[in-house]
């Protein structure tokens, strides 16, 4: 079904009197059916109001906008009618006036008898008989609300907005009112859009609950769908079987918010300083094609440009040096996979948590699943024809090198083998190799094939060692490939300095996406103290076509190295979320019960923001709409343990709340585990 409200995108940012300014909403996207009833719920401050004000045209976003039935909101109209906590009502006037006044001024066309019934019946759809010719001084607080739903609905508006109608009034009074409220909006079929503090007014009057995270930037954290087939009465809402699992996931979100208040009000005060903290970096990195946007900062002057007088690049041997230099404090950052961030966080292997953050997507795309040509020789040329080859030797093992566990490589590589029915931890074993050895374990026989990003698949490929069967464009074309992590100690100790940092890399990243500058970046990357190879191994998707090494024509794959098209370079949370239930699903880590704390603090869409404002570049997220991979399986982000359980393959799945404060995880619901994957350490 299309839309009926639609708010594309909404930013609202408020000018402070020292020269400043407030980010309030940030990236606000979200569509409302004919006849649906929406919540919107949030502690204090997380701009709730301000969100129903812009919707309403009583206020203008700063960029976004909002559109009803195909046409954009730009001031107040009868289309839509507000009805606000405090009633509003004009005190001189009986309760008849009051409706009166509204249906007057917006149905003035229509003749007098029929504005006269209009009022009669809305007096009698609230029940206000009796107190028709009363004044708003004679009557009760709940009785005051109903004049002005009366007043709101009478004008029949397109949608109706509900600022905490309730909010003063009684236990009984509001009860009461909510049922009839219920009752006048299944009635007339009106769209109605609510704030509220009250978890069971959400769960009671909602179809849909959208839960918005703490100022600044709020943002849409969560959505949920309330499951409670129509006509709903209150005790049958209370006793359906999924009321208090979905109580309690709105309760859960909202104490995730209110430690993480806590936590950016001894932020604020630990990072207030002015310049740059600190000038002198050293970064880690690994010799990869996607290393590009680093070496690119250096060579050409961004990382001074910035103010960053003395960036020192030190080349890793593997991604768990990157690892143990940050956690170390040897790095100041470092290019990492894109599970990284989170699984460090998190604490992976049993090591203690060591939070994380990463405000940039350093780029996307770049790898491949290289099998030894002895498949190709066998006619394996697609997934189907790999599990054949694997049950036709069932006494084989056959081994396949990834980087590391949390990688992309390592994620997506297995979710194609089970993808195919293939068992990446019973049917094939596999280990983690540095890329630079991959091509080295392959020539003497030590594996089977692996994934790696380049240059080491088409190394392997012009060396008649091997092929690819897929690049990540069959699998998932845009993923995140690697990222820029920091410790998060790091980032509150030097917040200029960060930032100066991703502004660089931004620069960066955008320098590496005009192709009229490839050539030259390849000779920079050929450099041995960067990548250290020949450039004929780096250029394959970089700059020529790919060749997969399998008797086909090369192909052009303009995106296969991916830097900065395309909001390349915003860590979105949805994508983040999809790294959590990878991990959870393979028993790397457990998944998050707090997966939108653990996001919001791990995948600082907030800093990239700042960062890409001041470099006069647009700083929205990617929509968190659900998504699909090459097997077609839908993730939906509002429904992660869903999805997990939708998948077929895979081990016992662990649920932990991840204390993000303390050394080690807490859990608090378990499920048996099974053998550990076979990833050799």
């Amino acid at each position: 079904m299309s839309a009926f409200v639609e708010v594309d995108h909404i930013d609202r940012v408020f000018p402070l009197s020292n020269g400043g300014s407030y980010v309030a909403l940030k990236n606000i996207e979200l569509k409302i059916r004919q006849g649906e009833f929406v919540s919107l719920i949030g502690h204090s401050g997380c701009g709730k109001s301000t969100l129903l004000n812009i919707v309403a045209g009583l206020d203008k976003p700063t960029s976004g906008g909002v559109v009803l039935e195909g046409r954009q909101v730009t001031s107040p109209g009868p289309d839509r009618m507000v009805v606000f906590q405090n009633y509003s009502l004009l005190p001189w006037l009986t309760v008849r006036e009051n409706i009166a006044l509204a249906v007057d001024e917006v149905a003035k066309n229509l003749p007098k008898g029929e504005r006269r019934g209009i009022i009669e019946h809305h007096i009698d759809l609230v029940g206000l008989r009796a107190a028709a010719d009363k004044r708003p001084g004679q009557l009760s607080g709940g009785m005051k609300q109903r004049v002005a739903i009366a007043r709101a609905l009478a004008i029949r508006p397109k949608l109706l907005l509900l600022d905490e109608p309730f909010g003063a009034l009684d236990a009984l009074t509001r009860g009461n009112l909510q049922e009839q409220l219920m009752k006048i909006c299944e009635e007339s079929r009106v769209t109605c859009l609510m704030v509220t503090h009250d978890v069971d007014e959400a769960l009671l009057l909602s179809d849909r609950i959208v839960m918005l995270t703490n100022g600044p930037e709020s943002h849409i954290g969560q959505i949920l769908e309330v499951s409670i087939p129509r006509p709903r009465h209150r005790l049958e809402v209370v006793n359906h079987p999924n009321y208090y699992s979905m109580r309690s996931e709105i309760i859960y979100f909202l104490n995730q918010q209110k430690r993480a208040k806590k936590r950016q009000a001894k932020q604020n005060i630990a990072i207030a300083r002015h310049g740059l903290e600190k000038v002198n970096l050293d970064i880690g990195f690994i010799p990869l094609t996607d290393c590009a946007p680093l070496v690119v900062a250096k060579e050409k002057g961004f990382f001074k440009k910035h103010g960053l007088d003395e960036v020192n690049l030190v080349r890793e041997s593997s991604w768990k040096t990157v690892a143990e230099g940050i956690t170390s404090r040897r790095l100041d950052a470092a290019q990492m996979v894109a599970g990284m961030p989170l699984s460090m966080t998190i604490g992976v292997g049993g090591n203690a948590p060591v939070p994380v953050v990463t405000a940039l997507v350093l780029d996307r795309n770049g790898n491949a699943i290289t099998l030894d040509k002895k498949f190709h020789e066998q006619g394996v040329k697609t997934l189907a024809d790999f599990r054949n080859a694997i049950r036709q030797a069932p006494d084989q093992v056959h081994t396949l090198g990834v980087v590391h566990p949390a990688s992309m490589h390592n994620l997506m590589l297995r979710y194609w083998l089970a993808s195919g029915g293939i068992d990446p931890d019973q049917d094939v074993s596999l280990t983690v190799i540095p890329p630079p050895q991959m091509v080295a374990n392959l020539k003497a026989g030590h594996i089977d094939g692996y994934c790696s990003g380049e240059p080491w698949n088409s190394r392997a490929i012009q060396e008649g060692l091997g092929y690819a069967i897929a690049t990540d464009l069959d699998i998932w074309p845009g993923h995140p490939e690697k990222v820029l992590g920091v410790r998060e100690e790091w980032a509150n100790e030097h917040p200029e300095t960060h930032i100066a940092l991703l502004k660089a890399i931004l620069e960066a990243c955008e320098y590496c996406d005009d192709r009229r500058h490839r050539e030259e970046i390849v000779e920079l990357l050929a450099r041995p103290e960067y990548v250290g190879t020949a450039a004929q191994y780096i250029r394959p998707g970089f700059i020529d076509p790919y060749n997969r090494g399998n008797g086909e024509a090369p192909q052009n794959l303009p995106r296969y190295n991916q830097f900065h098209v395309g909001q390349a370079n915003c860590p979105g949370r949805v994508e983040g979320l999809w790294i959590l239930t990878q991990l959870a699903r393979w028993g790397i880590t457990a998944f998050p019960k707090n997966w939108v704390e653990v996001l919001d603090r791990v995948r600082r869409v907030d800093l990239y923001g700042e960062a890409a404002r001041q470099l006069g570049w647009p700083d929205t997220e990617p929509d968190r709409d659900s998504f699909k991979l090459f097997d077609g399986t839908l993730f939906n982000p509002d429904d992660p343990i869903g999805y997990l359980n939708r998948l077929t393959i895979h081990r016992d799945i662990r649920i932990e709340e991840i204390i993000l404060d303390q050394p080690t995880p807490t859990p608090t619901s378990t499920t048996p585990t099974s053998t550990s994957p076979t990833i050799a350490a």
